[in-house]
C-alpha cells in the first residue's frame, strides 16, 4: 500500500482512490481519535498496524471488508508470530488489538457483516477507569462559552446536553429536529448497531435548547434548510470532529484542557448518576451498553471515590 493511500492520508484525490478497506480505515481512526479519546501514541500505533495489515490484504487480492475470512486473519497473525517478523509479545497483542477493533468497528458501523477475528487471543492489557469531572469542574466547563451570540448559545447546548444524556458525540452530531421531544424533555438517539434508545433530560438542558432554538439556529441555518438539531457555522451538519474541536476549546478555556477527553461528558454522566444513587441497569439502558459488564466499570470509579473522601474525612482512616 502506497504512503498515499494509508490509512489517516488526506486530500481528496487519495480518498477517491482509496480501496473500501483503506476508507474504513481512515473512518476507524477518526472514530478512536474522536470517539475514544484515544492518544497520539495510541493512534499511531493503530495506524502503523493497520498500513501493515492492509498491506497483506491487498497482496491477497483483497481490498472490500465482506472478503475478508477468518482464514485471511489467521494467516497474517501466523506471520507477525513467525521469527522473521522479530515482533516481541507485547507488540503482537497490539496488532491483534488494533485488527479485533478495526473490524469490530466495520460491524458496528455496517460496513460489514461479520468479525473474522474472533479466533484471535485476547491480549490482556491494564484495564483503564474512566476519568470524570468533578461538579466544579462540570460548572466551569458549562460556563466556558459566552452565551452572547449564536455559536455561544450552540455550544453551551452542546455541553449541557452531553452532561445531561451521556450521549457519545457522534450521536449528538446526528440528531435530527425531530428528535427532540423539549416539552416532555426526551431524545431519541440512534446509537451503535443501530439501535434506538430514549433518554430523559433535565429542565437545564431543556432551557438551552429552547434558546438555541429561538436565538441561534435561525440564524445559523439561514444559508440553507437541513433537519439536523446541531449546525456548524456554514448552516450544515457539525461533524463530531468539529463537535470535539469545539469542546476542546471550551475545557482550555476552563482551564481543564489536559483532563478533557471526548467521552468525558459521558463518562461524568455514568459516574454522577451512580454516585446519586441511580440504578446499575438504568445506567446500561442510558448509556446504550450491550453488556452489563461494560457499565459496571464505573461502580470500581464511586468505589475509589468513596475511598478518598474516607481517608479524608475519618479520623482513623489512615
Amino acid at each position: 500500500m502506497s504512503p498515499d493511500r494509508s490509512p489517516g492520508a488526506s486530500g481528496s484525490r487519495d480518498q477517491e482512490e482509496a480501496s473500501p478497506l483503506v476508507a474504513a480505515a481512515n473512518e476507524f481512526l477518526e472514530y478512536m481519535q474522536v470517539e475514544k479519546g484515544a492518544s497520539p501514541n495510541t493512534i499511531s500505533a493503530y495506524r502503523r498496524a493497520l498500513i501493515r495489515y492492509l498491506d497483506f490484504l491487498r497482496i491477497e487480492g483483497i481490498e472490500h471488508p465482506e472478503d475478508v475470512a477468518a482464514e485471511h486473519v489467521m494467516a497474517y497473525a501466523a506471520s507477525l508470530a513467525s521469527r522473521e517478523a522479530a515482533l516481541s509479545a507485547r507488540s503482537i497483542s497490539q496488532v491483534f488489538s488494533a485488527m479485533r477493533m478495526f473490524h469490530r468497528f466495520m460491524v458496528a458501523e455496517g460496513i460489514c457483516q461479520a468479525d473474522p477475528t474472533g479466533t484471535l487471543p485476547s491480549p490482556r492489557m491494564p484495564g483503564r477507569l474512566p476519568k470524570a469531572l468533578t461538579r466544579r469542574q462540570v460548572e466551569k466547563l458549562l460556563d466556558a462559552p459566552h452565551g452572547g451570540n449564536a455559536l455561544g448559545i450552540r455550544d453551551r447546548m452542546i455541553l449541557e446536553m452531553l452532561y445531561a444524556t451521556g450521549m457519545r458525540i457522534s450521536e449528538l452530531c446526528g440528531l435530527d429536529i425531530g428528535d427532540l421531544d423539549v416539552e416532555n424533555r426526551i431524545v431519541t438517539v440512534r446509537g451503535k448497531g443501530d439501535k434506538w434508545r430514549m433518554i430523559p433530560f433535565g429542565s437545564v438542558a431543556a432551557e438551552s435548547i429552547r434558546r438555541y432554538f429561538e436565538d441561534a439556529r435561525p440564524e445559523l441555518g439561514r444559508r440553507g434548510k437541513t433537519s439536523a438539531l446541531v449546525l456548524n457555522n456554514r448552516g450544515g451538519r457539525l461533524t463530531r470532529q468539529g463537535c470535539w474541536k469545539i469542546i476542546k476549546g471550551h475545557a482550555e478555556a476552563a482551564g481543564i484542557g489536559d483532563i478533557v477527553t471526548p467521552h468525558v461528558l459521558r463518562h461524568t454522566f455514568a459516574t454522577h448518576m451512580l454516585e446519586g444513587g441511580a440504578n446499575l441497569l438504568v445506567v446500561q439502558e442510558l448509556l446504550g451498553h450491550a453488556s452489563i459488564a461494560t457499565t459496571q466499570i464505573y461502580t470500581e470509579v464511586t468505589r475509589d471515590r468513596l475511598k478518598s473522601v474516607y481517608r479524608s474525612a475519618h479520623p482513623r482512616a489512615v
